[in-house]
């Protein structure tokens, strides 16, 4: 790993500067993580209950491999921060964590001010914790809706619903051209791997031969987790959700990330037992590339958009 900084000091007063908390141990630094060293940061986030997909950092990582920023403390991984370009107009910001022990220290902040320059220009989109609102406002962010996670087991088992059928590495194209009037940039390299990862099932919906609808369920460290699920009406959601879980037994629990505008989505999963765990806030730094993001049923990631 090449470093990219030298150690950076933190602006908020009542932190420790990070050159401080490095005194004696080699400095801080901040690099840009392998794919092998990410899966260390997606262990940290599985201990903050974000319940990472399996496949997660091998899908994502290769989108921008220079976006996975890890801050150490000599050889020793002290905080991390993805920046994925997805585009020359459109990044997004995730993965931002430290672990407990090294909280309040400005390791955090200095890895903040390092990584997000990578951007450039591009806007910037995030989803944040309620409480850390104010803070990403100062960066330049503004909140435009809320996402809620919802996990659980069904209350009512689904079924593969008439004209919902599997698609997978064969069905690319259809699948990226649909995903790209939801997400503000095109994802096909992202979606070719999404699609062939183990243990991903995705399905589509079909209305006089035309997609309106797709989405993908995935293993995660607990249970499984929806995302991306797009479609065109609360009919073709709860289509597609109920085939995305037909596989699923009664004892298996299931999450997805619901924009709050998608009401019927949130009343669909409530309605099938989910019931809400936490909230985030979607963020923006600037005007986003045209999308329907916040129509979807249930986003792909909190940690990627």
């Amino acid at each position: 790993m090449k470093p990219l900084c030298a150690s950076q000091q933190s602006r908020t007063e009542s932190r420790k500067p990070a050159s401080d908390a490095a005194a004696g141990s080699g400095g801080f630094t901040v690099v840009a993580a392998t794919l092998e060293e990410w899966t260390q940061v997606a262990e940290w986030a599985n201990e903050e209950g974000w319940n990472v997909g399996v496949n997660d950092v091998r899908c994502f990582h290769p989108t921008d491999p220079d976006g996975f920023f890890i801050g150490r403390i000599g050889s020793r991984p002290v905080s991390a921060l993805s920046v994925v370009n997805y585009s020359d107009r459109y990044a997004f910001a995730g993965h931002y964590l430290v672990p407990e022990a090294y909280r309040g220290l400005g390791l955090g902040l200095a890895l903040w001010e390092a990584a997000l320059p990578h951007a450039g220009t591009r806007t910037v989109g995030l989803d944040a914790m309620p409480a850390q609102q104010a803070n990403y406002e100062k960066s330049g962010f503004f909140p435009v809706y809320d996402t809620y996670r919802y996990s659980g087991r069904f209350e009512r088992p689904g079924a593969v619903a008439p004209g919902t059928v599997r698609v997978g590495p064969r069905d690319l194209d259809a699948v990226a051209a649909y995903d790209r009037t939801y997400f503000p940039a095109d994802r096909r390299a992202f979606l070719s791997r999404w699609l062939a990862a183990p243990g991903h099932r995705a399905y589509a919906r079909l209305t006089d031969g035309r997609i309106t609808g797709y989405g993908v369920i995935r293993p995660a460290h607990r249970g499984h987790r929806i995302g991306p699920l797009f479609a065109e009406t609360p009919h073709d959601t709860e289509a597609l959700f109920d085939s995305l879980t037909a596989h699923l037994g009664p004892d298996e629990e299931v999450s997805l990330d619901v924009p709050e505008p998608q009401r019927a989505a949130g009343a669909l999963v409530r309605e099938r037992g989910l019931r809400q765990e936490f909230r985030t806030v979607r963020m923006y730094t600037g005007p986003v590339p045209g999308s329907r993001a916040e129509c979807a049923g249930a986003i792909t990631s909190l940690e990627l958009g």
